[in-house]
């Protein structure tokens, strides 16, 4: 008997939908935790399902779909836009997470999509470095912040001072370790060392900032196209533009990628200070009325954009496919 399980993935937990002979089993909830992720797995060893459907829903079905296929589970990840099309398909009005895994579940029996390849050994490696070095980043600017506000004060005490520095000594002591150890990942493929290469012609991208840019690159599908990868870095604008709030501008989503955010913001912030094309379109901008932060996160969709196919096409970055000649024509 063919058993086709249907899997929600959510925030917090994850629901289960079992599906044989045309007909659902009651949802099971499990937690979105490693430990949840080992209880389903027992569960789902015990069911030996024909194949396992999820979405692919930015940061929260990766690593759970990883776990499947180490496993030795067949697992496969589809887009969220073939789940809505085949929910409208079947006039499903209802929408509850237990609904939707069994939607999958059915979408897995009719439609037969092909298992899912996780990302190898070395690219799962990269990405947890430049997600550490990316947190390390984080902590070390904020000890910089305290060390400026303690400095503004007359009172502050020496000690409090030299601790911040030491500590901002040892993060710099980290920072630096784990990015020797990320390059020498990147090393050991010709494709990343060129894929970097490619990274650090543009304006901004230094070292660090490839790393990180690669690090999440690297384990994504490379048929992603452009704008799935703004919105599974929270660069997409979502409109709230009803009842009493019309007329109010668009806002980022950021639900995506927050390690891809971070790893933009300074690159975007050099092009529109050195880059002539980027400083062009984002003055174009700020001239019909964006806010100066809106026009610095449409330059990180473009940034995007094309590190984006730099990365897929092992090619230079070059600003001027990104941004339109007639803003340099105005300046």
């Amino acid at each position: 008997m063919s058993v086709w399980v249907g899997i929600d993935v959510g925030a917090k937990a994850v629901e289960m939908v079992v599906r044989r002979e045309g007909k659902h089993s009651k949802p099971l909830s499990f937690e979105q935790t490693p430990a949840g992720h080992r209880q389903l797995i027992r569960e789902l060893k015990r069911l030996k399902p024909t194949l396992i459907v999820l979405e692919a829903t930015g940061i929260y079905h990766f690593d759970l779909a990883v776990a499947l296929e180490e496993a030795g589970l067949p697992v496969a990840v589809i887009d969220p836009k073939s789940a809505r099309r085949f929910a409208e398909l079947k006039l499903e009005r209802t929408k509850t997470d237990g609904v939707d895994a069994g939607l999958l579940a059915e979408y897995g029996e009719r439609m037969r999509p092909p298992l899912w390849k996780a990302p190898q050994a070395l690219q799962l490696a990269l990405r947890d470095l430049g997600r550490q070095i990316n947190r390390l980043i984080g902590e070390r600017s904020a000890a910089k912040n305290r060390l400026h506000a303690l400095s503004s004060k007359r009172s502050t005490l020496k000690l409090l001072l030299e601790d911040e520095r030491r500590g901002i000594a040892q993060l710099d002591r980290r920072i630096e370790k784990l990015q020797a150890a990320a390059l020498e990942l990147i090393e050991q493929s010709p494709q990343l060392v060129e894929q970097m290469s490619c990274l650090t012609a543009a304006r901004g991208v230094a070292e660090a900032t490839a790393i990180s840019l690669l690090a999440e690159f690297c384990v994504l599908p490379q048929e992603l196209k452009a704008a799935q990868v703004s919105r599974h870095a929270g660069l997409d604008v979502r409109l709230n533009d009803s009842g009493s709030r019309v007329g109010r501008p668009g806002r980022l989503s950021k639900v995506g990628n927050r390690y891809l955010r971070a790893a933009l913001y300074m690159p975007a912030m050099s092009a529109i200070q050195h880059d002539a094309r980027a400083k062009a379109f984002y003055e174009a901008l700020l001239a019909r009325g964006k806010k100066k932060m809106q026009a610095l996160c449409a330059v990180m969709r473009k940034y995007l954009t094309g590190l984006w196919v730099c990365f897929v096409r092992s090619e230079p970055f070059d600003s001027a496919k990104l941004f339109d000649e007639r803003h340099l024509m105005k300046t």
